[in-house]
């Protein structure tokens, strides 16, 4: 039986919902305490929902109230934060905590303060950490970087759009998904997908589409191995693709599909439940009546017969010129706490999927029915240096757009298939040097 399937016969049958819906009481107590007169700088990213920032910075104040901790919240694009997590880790000043993007930790391990004390007393409190999430957090037995969730993906369509191509449930293969597509541009309500250097809509949907033809860039050895007959027919397949994208895909970063959408440019794209929440909060009564329509579905299963999910995973770290680890290990731990991080995931609609399985019980995913398809994207999630392992060069590999520029070459006829794998792999290269 496979974890997913053992998961929900546990679910069923009550023995693993009963688990998850308290902290475990076996945990271990927490014994932490900021330095005296500590004050705190943390970087994150730009909101795309109004809940998400709202309650983030709501528990912050919560956390500075109780613990007497003055903390400073600076927001920044999501394309920015991690060339200046970089710039910190690398000139030895900047913020005390910066969430971070995929495997950033892996880039400067040596500048981050361990929080394997943090992540395991939490893990054991919550119903332990999904497995993807031990791989980005990790590196050998210590934790370098402490998940808070990911920026789940998902398709967000029009259900009468859909309707109107032809298709009565959303596509399930990759092959459904090219002939829903071709039939949604026929009618002038057509899909599109970011092909510039978005780090969340860009990256995810084209590892997804690589993996799904059982391509990847690297070996379970490091060897590279992107330019291959699964990759040319992954390459072939978006090339068919984007022939009914609306123009303009190529320069689209992570707010540009949004905006599309919301323009009612496009009817489907693959994205957070952001979308959806603008349009249901929106006082403009065409952008409500779009919420009405607009539903989320998994991502469609490519040749190889199984999930191959990639989401924007966040970490939190803390680096070393830090003159007050103690507290920001202290924030991380208080935000990722259950009084915290259910309110937060339910004012964002379930925009950061969470890390820690006992969060599959947050009440959002019951309040909120549009929200059942981001529930265990991490559950379903393999993470981005596949088949290798992370490290430097994955890292590298990913913050240097790779596979997205591969795709974006092939899709638009920039270059042949051939030719943008043998760039992609040319330029995988100089990172994963075996």
């Amino acid at each position: 039986m496979d974890e997913l399937n053992r998961r929900d016969f546990l679910i069923a049958s009550g023995a693993l919902g009963a688990g998850l819906l308290a902290p475990a009481a076996n945990a271990q107590a927490w014994k932490g305490q900021p330095e005296k007169g500590a004050r705190l700088r943390v970087m994150r990213w730009k909101r795309f929902v109004a809940g998400d920032e709202a309650l983030w910075l709501q528990n912050t104040k919560k956390f500075s109230d109780q613990y007497q901790v003055e903390v400073r919240v600076d927001s920044e694009s999501f394309e920015d934060i991690r060339p200046k997590a970089a710039v910190a880790a690398n000139v030895g000043s900047g913020p005390d905590i910066i969430l971070g993007w995929y495997d950033d930790a892996h880039l400067y391990p040596d500048k981050l303060v361990p929080l394997t004390d943090v992540a395991e007393y939490l893990g054991k409190k919550y119903g332990g950490w999904y497995d993807v999430c031990r791989d980005y957090g990790m590196r050998g037995k210590d934790w370098i970087g402490l998940p808070i969730g990911a920026n789940g993906g998902a398709m967000v369509y029009r259900k009468s759009h859909m309707q109107a191509a032809g298709f009565d449930t959303f596509p399930t293969t990759t092959d459904q998904y090219l002939r829903f597509a071709q039939a949604m541009a026929a009618k002038g309500t057509p899909v599109g997908h970011a092909l510039g250097h978005a780090s969340g809509d860009a990256t995810t949907w084209c590892y997804w589409i690589v993996w799904g033809h059982g391509a990847k860039m690297v070996d379970d050895k490091g060897n590279v191995t992107i330019n291959s007959p699964e990759t040319i027919a992954a390459l072939e397949y978006v090339k068919q693709l984007y022939a009914s994208f609306p123009p303009g895909t190529l320069s689209w970063l992570d707010p540009s599909n949004n905006k599309a959408f919301l323009d009612g440019q496009i009817s489907c794209t693959n994205n957070a439940i952001s979308v959806y929440y603008v349009a249901k909060n929106s006082p403009d009564e065409k952008l409500k009546a779009m919420a009405a329509d607009i539903e989320h579905a998994d991502w469609p299963v490519g040749p190889i017969g199984k999930p191959t999910q990639l989401h924007q995973i966040t970490q939190g770290m803390v680096f070393k010129y830090s003159k007050y680890p103690k507290a920001a290990k202290e924030y991380l731990r208080f935000m990722m706490e259950k009084e915290q991080y259910e309110p937060w995931q339910t004012a964002s609609l379930g925009y950061v999927m969470q890390p820690l399985k006992a969060y599959e019980n947050s009440p959002i995913w019951t309040q909120e029915p549009k929200a059942a398809a981001f529930r265990t994207g991490l559950a379903k999630m393999r993470h981005h240096g596949y088949a290798g392992q992370l490290g430097y060069a994955s890292a590298g590999a990913i913050a240097d757009f790779i596979v997205v520029d591969m795709v974006a070459e092939a899709a638009s006829g920039s270059k042949t298939p051939k030719e943008a794998a043998e760039r992609a792999a040319q330029r995988a290269a100089r990172y994963y040097k075996v």
